[in-house]
């Protein structure tokens, strides 16, 4: 397990789950992330820095947004 740094580029709150910029990857974005229920989704706005748990960091589509901070 391996957490990173992100940054918030989209929320869809229907399916409770974000488009992220994983820190250090200019070009590439993360989508379909699912985000933890406990985070409001009032929280989850585009530009907010976000910690990103990688249950696999070989596989990106293993992860989930643990946290948003500004």
């Amino acid at each position: 397990m391996e957490i990173r740094k992100g940054t918030v580029k989209g929320f869809d709150p229907a399916s409770y789950k974000a488009t992220i910029q994983v820190a250090g990857s200019l070009s590439a974005w993360l989508s379909g992330v699912p985000v933890a229920r406990n985070i409001p989704s009032g929280e989850m706005t585009s530009g907010r820095s976000c910690a990103v748990l990688f249950f696999d960091i070989g596989n990106p589509s293993d992860a989930v947004v643990i946290a948003v901070y500004t």
